[in-house]
Formats: structure tokens, C-alpha cells, sequence
């Protein structure tokens, strides 16, 4: 059965979109959500083969109906593929799509025959990848300072460096903290829900917002709602939001991108191919969140760094402990990661400083993941008593106040720390070429981590304070 931890992000994912029928895979392992009874194909000749081959495969075998093979959506759309429904979605749970898993098995000869991937899942991509740490965001004390630290470089108006942020929105008093007073995009959509409680993932984008322009003040920010449902959206929806967010202000010098998923192979998501394309033949930096599945399974869109022709294009990011020598215990590995950055335990905006926002911490149903690492990271050691409390605890989930700033963690937040880096770099050396800034940084840079048994390539701003590691032995 999947682990606890990805039953929980299905569930908080499923309650987001609660028209769209999610299952967990592969074969109820636990690695990516998906919809069901849908499958993707690009358009045109290639979606007819794979509708015309999926329905002679369903009638073939027994056990599978042909009556549901059917289109169901555009057969032409700025993201290049086509949804193609495979089985009535409504049927069983989210255990299992045998009818899914049966198209797949119906294309692996014409794609064995034309090399490449004719047919996918259409999976969820997401910030929340497996709903852990889940006690976090915690506000932070009166007279806390944002961590990293607001670099001191004067905004200079015209000439900023341009940085597009795709996540959720922005909170509507986000102006009145300083470092976004310039800073513009779209409102957070339904902040509070009727209990006026703040909603999941509220404020991400906000505090993403907040730690790129601390580490480089002189950037012109631009934040994206495009993940407003609970952080999530379906493959087949995220290429063309993409394109709907270049399109919008042209294409930045750097896009900030802290969402993704695994999907069990190393050729990337079909759903986002032709927006990655388009990518590559800009000048576009896209700097994308390595996920924090502690896994060393390819993380999509970050692990297109590792692929031909991108290299230049992705620079994708893990994160590293509080301390800063090493990986943090939630955060994904592997040689398709190309930089770590501070991750854990950082502080920055979760909403302006106008309007106090409460938050309850009920989103989560089990205790903690815990991954058997030698020091209390934010996975396994909430500090917050309720339905994510310790052995012992009340049961009764905390309220808490969020007044401006918070503390969060995970490689999402590593992820804007190196696109204010980035852009730090193009402003003190002139650079115009984003892509060019990223590697000059990467060869100037000297710092290094240990990451599994590991050196890698460590990115830290000047103005980050580690924190100290408390070792689980030492609590009370």
C-alpha cells in the first residue's frame, strides 16, 4: 500500500478537486497522483494512433470495455496534447486504474517501433509532493528578521532583473511588507475559508515572493496563481498555464517554479514538452524545485536539467539543513540535482502586515513521515500539538496567528533562494544573459555540502543565518 504520507497528500489533493477523480501510482505505490479513466497523447496523427490502438486493445481483452475510449477535451491546444478518456472516471477508488494501466500496456509496441513515448498519465503536479513537513508554516516571534536577510542593494528601478514566480497568489495586503512593495501579480484566490481559517498553502507564493527579493532586492517580480488549487494542477492543464504566463509580460529573465512530480520515468512530462521546447529556444533561466520526496526518482519539470539541450536552460534545486552541511532529510537527491540551497527553517513574508491571519493545523491525519535521519528536521519533529501532535498530545489541533512573517521549509524555498542569487549575480556583473549569470555563479562558487555521502555544489547567500541541528536525543 502507499505510504501514509501520499494517502494524505491524495486525500488534501482530491478535496481541491473534487470534480476530477485522482488515483495513486503506479500500482498503488505512492510515487505520483494522476487522474483516472484519462490518459494523454500529443495532437493530431499521434492521438488518433493511440485512441484507435487503445479502443482495439480494450476490446481484445477481457476484463476491459472499448465503450468509454473516447476524446475528451480539444483536439488542438497551445500545450500540443490532447486528454483521451480510457474508462468511466467514476468507478472504484483511488487505489488502482486498471483501464489506464491497460493503455499504457497497449502502446508499449508502437512505441517500442517509433522510440519514443506516444501515450502518459495526466498527472497532478504540485507544491505539496508528499503533504510533508506538515506542521509548517509557524509564525515566527515580534522583531524576527526575515532569514536570508534583506540584502543591502536599493531597488534601481528601470533595468531590474525580471523573475516570474509560478505558485499560488498573492495575499492581499502583501504590499505592506517593505521588500514587496514593487512586487505585482495575482491575488491569492479565497484567502480564509468561512471559519475564517487560512486556506492550505495560502501565502506560498507570498513567501517565495519575499526570499527572492531578500536575497536581490533589485528584481522585478512577478507572481503567477497558477497553482491556487491547494498548490496543484493537472498535467494536461499546466503546460498551457504556462504558456498563459509567459504570454501575459513576455518571457522573464528568470522563472521561479517550486512544483512538480515524479512519473516513474527519465524523458520528462509529456504535458509540458512544448512548453519546455519553447523554453529551450529562449533566453529564460527556469530554476525548478527538486521536490521533497527524499527520493532519487526524477522530480519534473527540475530533472529536465539532466536531460540533453536543457542543461543551460533548468538549474534544478535541492535543499540543505538548517545548518547548511548537509541534504535536508525531505529533500530529493540525485545527480539530476544540480545545486542545494538553504531549505529549512527559513523566514520570510506569508502575508502583509495589516490584517492578523489565523491558521489551524488540521490539514494532516498522521503523525509525521518519519525518514530515520540523526537530527530533528521539520519532518519528524513538529513543534505543534494536534492531529500532527507528538505521542501524548492533546489531539486538539493548535490555532495560531500569522502576523507577517513565518517559517517554512522545503525545497521550495531553497528554489527562489538561487533565483535571487541569479539575479544578485546579474546586476553586480551586468550580465543580461540569465543563463550565462547561472553558470558563472556555479563556476565562481566554492561551497559545497554533503548531501548521501556526497559533495555537491552548495549555493548560499551571504546574508543566511544557519540554524543549529538538534540531535532527537537531546529533546524533552
Amino acid at each position: 500500500m502507499a505510504p501514509q504520507r501520499f494517502r494524505e497528500q491524495y486525500s488534501q489533493i482530491q478535496r481541491s478537486m473534487p470534480d476530477v477523480p485522482l488515483a495513486i501510482g503506479p500500482d498503488d505505490a505512492g510515487e505520483f497522483l494522476y487522474e483516472k479513466g484519462v490518459v494523454l497523447a500529443r495532437d493530431g496523427e499521434e492521438a488518433r494512433l493511440v485512441e484507435d490502438t487503445v479502443r482495439r486493445h480494450f476490446t481484445t481483452f477481457a476484463g476491459l470495455t472499448a465503450d468509454h475510449v473516447r476524446r475528451a477535451g480539444p483536439e488542438t491546444n497551445r500545450s500540443g496534447i490532447t486528454r483521451i478518456q480510457v474508462a468511466d472516471p467514476g468507478q472504484g477508488d483511488g487505489s488502482g486504474d486498471p483501464a489506464v494501466a491497460g493503455a499504457l500496456r497497449a502502446l508499449r509496441e508502437p512505441e517500442g517501433r517509433t522510440g519514443r513515448r506516444l501515450v502518459s498519465r495526466n498527472h497532478v503536479v504540485s507544491i505539496a509532493v508528499n503533504a510533508c513537513p506538515g506542521d509548517e508554516p509557524v509564525p515566527v516571534g515580534a522583531g524576527a528578521q526575515p532569514n536570508p536577510a534583506a540584502a543591502d542593494d536599493a531597488h534601481a528601478g528601470d533595468g531590474a532583473v525580471g523573475v516570474l514566480v509560478i505558485d499560488t497568489g498573492l495575499m492581499n495586503d502583501y504590499r505592506s511588507y517593505p521588500l514587496l512593495a514593487r512586487t505585482r501579480g495575482d491575488a491569492q484566490v479565497e484567502e480564509c475559508g468561512e471559519d475564517g481559517v487560512l486556506r492550505q498553502y495560502c501565502g506560498h507564493g507570498t513567501f517565495i515572493a519575499g526570499l527572492v527579493a531578500a536575497v536581490a532586492p533589485h528584481t522585478a517580480i512577478t507572481v503567477r496563481g497558477t497553482l491556487n488549487d491547494a498548490g496543484a494542477i493537472l498535467e494536461s492543464e499546466f503546460g498551457e498555464k504556462l504558456f498563459e504566463a509567459v504570454d501575459q509580460d513576455g518571457w522573464p529573465d528568470v522563472i521561479s517554479l517550486s512544483a512538480g512530480t515524479s512519473n516513474g520515468r527519465t524523458d520528462g512530462l509529456l504535458g509540458v514538452d512544448a512548453f519546455m521546447r519553447e523554453l529551450r529556444r529562449q533566453r529564460t533561466l527556469l530554476v525548478a524545485a527538486a521536490g521533497n520526496n527524499s527520493s532519487a526518482t526524477p522530480f519534473w519539470p527540475a530533472a529536465y536539467a539532466d536531460l540533453p539541450g536543457f542543461e543551460d536552460a533548468v538549474l534544478s534545486i535541492g535543499a540543505l539543513r538548517g545548518d547548511g552541511d548537509f541534504g535536508a532529510c525531505f529533500s530529493n537527491h540525485g545527480a539530476w540535482v544540480k545545486a542545494y540551497a538553504p531549505g529549512e527553517r527559513l523566514t520570510s513574508a506569508l502575508t502583509g502586515f495589516e490584517t492578523p491571519v489565523p491558521y489551524v493545523y488540521q490539514h494532516s491525519t498522521y503523525d509525521a513521515c518519519r525518514y530515520g535521519f540523526g537530527y530533528a528536521c521539520t519532518c519528524s519533529h513538529p513543534p505543534h500539538t494536534g492531529v500532527l501532535s507528538e505521542e501524548g498530545g492533546s489531539g486538539k489541533p493548535d490555532q495560531v496567528m500569522f502576523e507577517g512573517l513565518a517559517q517554512w521549509s522545503g525545497t521550495s524555498f531553497a528554489t527562489p533562494v538561487v533565483v535571487g542569487m541569479v539575479a544578485a549575480h546579474m546586476t553586480a556583473r551586468a550580465e543580461t544573459d540569465p543563463r550565462k549569470a547561472r553558470q558563472q555563479l556555479m563556476d565562481a562558487n566554492g561551497d559545497v555540502a554533503e548531501v548521501r555521502g556526497a559533495n555537491v555544489p552548495a549555493l548560499v547567500p551571504a546574508a543566511w543565518r544557519p540554524t543549529p541541528v538538534v540531535l532527537p536525543s537531546a529533546r524533552t
